[in-house]
């Protein structure tokens, strides 16, 4: 088995023969190791009548395995002082967890049983059914969780994957039984849509070996693949307005569709993001709305890149007093970025702050890890460690701006969610 390694994070990358990906960084810092399957198993491969399939299977998921109940997978983690973590998005379920290095393949084990063969008992799913009800209960009662659906459901709309809520409606999970869950366990659950990323004080050598003995008899058909479709096309400005009068603080989201994470520009458009609404306290929206008129409790930008068209988008708490002004105020930094451009001190400080922001992002095992998961989802190779800053600095002014200009208010989707009527 030879096992290939580069410079920078350095993780080993190894093919098993039914397809898993096992990728290993070393880290011989502490004694503790960090483990994270990715299995490409999520909303966007529900039907629309099962909305919330693949959240709810990720509550129950570690319930039970053929080989443990519940109550014995607790028992194995709390006498080691290990938590599973499982977390579902549009695209993938992650189910991660740290332990001691002497504890790494028995957690490996155990890890690999609940991927493979859980067995969702039905008590467990009923009992995880009323949490999940109550989750989604709680969202409806966020101002925040209200708006950004919202705006997503605007972004992305026609019924589009992307626009639906994550973790379903009430109607559709209570209709979702084990049955279906282990339907769509049995669907999209297969070696060769998982990746197994190992960080920590183990060899390569011995991480490859531990997760071939896990998941190289693992055999299962490749799922069947999706082919996600474009946002639709606006040419108009959308705003929605979700009342809830028994609140105190309305919150603002506000967003385009822009660029596919694998278009040329993405590092322009993440640069350009930065000096919008990340830099600093906040970048422009931060000096203006929050430290320079105290309009908003937060307010911040944030770019997705994703497979296809990627949200860009703002985000404000308010007093709904100040909705309106808040909103116009996002119009107008908008406005001055797609028609101005950002300044070369901009760019020079946003590169800085992204670049030097790395060591940070990569100073624990689990931020590895899920660094390394996004590289090997999007393609991206296992040095972009390494390249990651030359991409950055090669980047000019002339792209930012280019990126900038296509932004323009008058095709953004605005939702407020909060204690606010619209304007009359």
């Amino acid at each position: 088995m030879t096992i290939v390694t580069h410079r920078g994070l350095a993780p080993a990358r190894q093919v098993l023969d039914n397809g898993t990906v096992v990728i290993v960084k070393e880290s011989h810092a502490t004694p503790a190791v960090t483990m994270s399957a990715a299995i490409q198993a999520g909303s966007i491969y529900e039907s629309d009548g099962q909305l919330g399939l693949a959240h709810f299977l990720s509550r129950v998921i570690d319930r039970g395995t053929m080989n443990r109940s519940a109550d014995q997978i607790a028992e194995t983690l709390d006498f080691r002082g290990v938590t599973v973590s499982i977390h579902t998005t549009r695209h993938v379920q992650i189910v991660s967890c740290t332990c001691l290095v002497e504890d790494f393949v028995t957690i490996l084990e155990l890890l690999g049983e609940i991927v493979t063969v859980p067995s969702m008992p039905v008590e467990e799913v009923d009992k995880r059914r009323v949490e999940v009800v109550t989750a989604i209960r709680q969202d409806e009662d966020s101002p925040a969780v209200v708006a950004v659906e919202r705006l997503y459901s605007l972004l992305y709309s026609d019924g589009h994957p992307y626009g639906r809520p994550s973790k379903g409606t009430v109607e559709t999970v209570e209709r979702i039984d084990r049955h279906a869950l282990r339907t769509f366990h049995g669907a999209r659950f297969a070696p060769s849509v998982l990746s197994l990323v190992i960080v920590g004080d183990v060899t390569s050598g011995q991480a490859v070996d531990a997760a071939e003995k896990v998941f190289g008899a693992w055999r299962a058909a490749p799922p069947d693949r999706v082919m996600l479709a474009s946002p639709s096309t606006n040419a108009a400005r959308r705003q929605s307005v979700i009342t809830m009068m028994n609140k105190s603080q309305a919150d603002i989201a506000y967003g385009f569709t822009t660029i596919k994470r694998s278009d040329p520009r993405y590092d322009a458009f993440t640069l350009m993001n930065n000096a919008l609404g990340q830099y600093s306290l906040g970048g422009r929206l931060g000096e203006s709305i929050r430290e320079r008129q105290g309009m908003a409790y937060y307010v911040f930008s944030s770019f997705d890149g994703t497979v296809i068209e990627s949200p860009l988008t703002v985000r404000a708490g308010v007093n709904p007093a100040n909705v309106e002004r808040t909103i116009a105020s996002i119009d107008e930094e908008i406005a001055r970025i797609a028609a101005e451009g950002i300044t070369a001190d901009e760019l020079a400080d946003c590169k800085h702050f992204l670049i030097g922001s790395m060591p940070r992002m990569l100073e624990t095992n689990a931020a590895i890890a899920r660094f390394l998961q996004t590289a090997e989802f999007f393609g991206l190779g296992p040095d972009y460690d390494l390249r990651l800053p030359a991409l950055l600095e090669a980047v000019s002014l002339e792209q930012v701006n280019a990126a900038a200009s296509t932004l323009s208010p008058d095709l953004a989707a605005v939702a407020v969610a909060g204690p606010y009527r619209s304007p009359a």
